[in-house]
C-alpha cells in the first residue's frame, strides 16, 4: 500500500472539506474517462477557485448512484489562499446543484481523509410491501414488493458484527483485503414506515453494503433462515449478484475521526495489514 502524504508540501496548506451530493447523475466518486464524477467536478471547482491544479483524497469512494450527506475529503491548496472563510460559499457558486459544500476548514496536522478515518456510516432505505414512494423521494429509496420482517433481519444482521472476512459480500478487487470491522448493522422503521438500515464499519469493500442489504432482505421476506447470512460469511460463498440492492437507496451519512493528537497513530493502524488480526 502506498504511504500517504501526511502533510502538505512547503507553500501549501491542507483543507478538510465536508460535502453532500445526489449521486443519481454521477458515475460514482472516482474520476473516469468520459464520465461525470463527483471527484472531477470538485477538483475542477477547487482548481478554478485557487487558480492551481488541485487533487483530492476522499474518505470513501462511493459507487455510481450512491448519495452522501457528509462525505469528507482533503485537498492541498497554495499557501496564499489564507482566507478560507468564504470557500464553501464560493465553491457552491461554481458547482452544479447536485453537489453542495457543507464546510471548509484548515485540516489539523497529520490529517488524511482516508487513512485517519475511524469509521464510515451509511443508511439504506427500502419501501417494502409494495409501499408507494413519493416522487420527491424516488431517487434515494429502493422498493421491494414483499413485506419484510424487521425482527428477523435484525437477528441475522447482529451475527455479522465484529472483525470478519466479508469476501462473500464484496466484489473481488486485485490486491484488496476483504477483512473489515462491522460495528453497526441494524434496521428500524421511520415515521413513514420506510425501512432504514444503519451500517457502520472501519471501512467497506466494493459493493459490501448493498450485498449485505440484499442478503438481509432475503432473510426478512422468509426466503432463507437467519443462519443463512452467517453461513455465507463463514464459508466465504459469494452472494449472488441478483441479491445486490440498487445504489439509489444508499447514502453515506458521516465519517468519524480521532482527536487530533491521535491522527498519526490511526494512520499507522490503518496501513497495517487487516489480515494479521486473523
Amino acid at each position: 500500500m502506498t504511504e500517504p502524504t501526511l502533510n502538505p508540501e512547503s507553500g501549501f496548506r491542507r483543507l478538510k472539506i465536508d460535502l453532500a451530493y445526489d449521486g443519481t447523475n454521477f458515475a460514482g466518486w472516482a474520476k473516469q474517462p468520459d464520465q461525470r464524477t463527483v471527484q472531477e467536478e470538485i477538483e475542477d471547482a477547487l482548481s478554478r477557485l485557487v487558480r492551481f491544479p488541485v487533487a483530492t483524497i476522499v474518505a470513501g469512494r462511493t459507487d455510481a448512484g450512491v448519495h452522501a450527506t457528509h462525505q469528507i475529503i482533503h485537498a492541498d491548496v497554495p499557501e496564499e489562499e489564507l482566507d478560507i472563510g468564504n470557500f464553501a460559499y464560493k465553491l457552491n457558486r461554481i458547482l452544479e446543484e447536485d453537489i453542495a459544500i457543507n464546510s471548509v476548514i484548515e485540516a489539523p496536522a497529520n490529517f488524511h481523509a482516508r487513512f485517519s478515518a475511524l469509521k464510515r456510516r451509511y443508511i439504506y432505505k427500502i419501501a417494502d410491501g409494495g409501499r408507494q414512494i413519493s416522487p420527491l423521494e424516488r431517487f434515494d429509496i429502493a422498493s421491494w414488493f414483499r413485506p419484510l420482517d424487521i425482527d428477523l433481519m435484525n437477528s441475522a444482521c447482529a451475527q455479522m458484527l465484529g472483525n470478519q472476512d466479508f469476501a462473500a459480500f464484496c466484489k473481488f478487487r486485485e490486491g484488496s483485503t476483504t477483512i473489515r470491522r462491522l460495528e453497526v448493522f441494524q434496521w428500524r422503521r421511520n415515521e413513514d414506515g420506510i425501512l432504514v438500515a444503519e451500517v457502520a464499519a472501519d471501512a467497506f469493500c466494493y459493493s459490501m453494503v448493498r450485498n449485505l442489504v440484499g442478503a438481509a432482505v432475503c432473510v426478512g421476506e422468509g426466503r432463507f433462515s437467519q443462519e443463512w447470512m452467517i453461513n455465507l460469511l463463514e464459508e466465504k460463498v459469494r452472494v449472488s449478484n441478483s441479491y445486490v440492492f440498487p445504489a439509489k437507496g444508499l447514502t453515506l451519512t458521516g465519517v468519524e475521526y480521532p482527536d487530533d493528537e491521535l491522527l498519526l497513530d490511526r494512520i499507522s493502524m490503518t496501513l497495517g495489514r487487516r489480515d494479521e488480526e486473523f
